[in-house]
């Protein structure tokens, strides 16, 4: 185990999967390494794997035609999951990309052998049931956000909240996810001082 030590750890604090159930699991989840760049999945393509990311970060967005431009959605870096989970679920084409925005090594499994797991231990099924509640709750949490915050207030909690965010993305994506042009994200900044 001590090569996936750090998944199963995260499991462990996540959903309490114990050592014994971890290892009925572990040798369904593979290394895979991402460059920056690179995608993990793309519009109109199943997402077979659930990722977990070791290293780097990405981005989650869809290209709005009419526009001509992307529209971040959501960035996940270490210590998190990694998928397009409607997609995954009913395994039909996903309607977004997921790309790294730098280069990336993640712990992934694919979704029938998830699916296995899940039929067979209950610790994994219950890991399963978490996972879905907690994006339910990144997905609710960023409704929220855009319905009830002005843009200064999201930028706020972006700035107090996660501010590596706005070490390591650049600021259009920043602007994007935000649902601003970099103009105004400028004026933002230089308002906020």
């Amino acid at each position: 185990m001590d090569d996936k030590k750090k998944l199963f750890d995260f499991l462990h604090n996540f959903s309490k999967l114990s050592e014994p159930d971890f290892d009925k699991g572990s040798q369904h989840w593979y290394t895979k390494t991402i460059k920056k760049g690179e995608f993990f999945n793309m519009q109109n393509f199943v997402c077979s794997d659930l990722g977990f990311i070791r290293s780097g970060l990405f981005r989650i967005y869809y290209f709005d035609e009419e526009a001509m431009e992307d529209r971040n959605m959501f960035f996940f870096s270490e210590g998190q999951f990694i998928v397009s989970f409607k997609s995954f679920i009913y395994q039909y084409p996903c309607i977004y990309f997921i790309e790294a925005l730098e280069d990336t090594e993640l712990y992934a499994i694919k979704y029938k052998d998830l699916q296995n797991l899940y039929s067979v231990n209950t610790g994994w099924s219950n890991t399963g049931r978490l996972l879905a509640e907690l994006f339910f709750t990144y997905a609710q949490s960023r409704m929220e956000t855009l319905l009830f915050n002005t843009v200064e207030q999201r930028y706020l909690k972006i700035q107090n909240e996660e501010p590596e965010m706005l070490k390591r993305i650049p600021l259009y994506h920043i602007a994007s996810y935000l649902g601003i042009t970099s103009q105004s994200l400028s004026r933002i900044r230089k308002r906020l001082g």
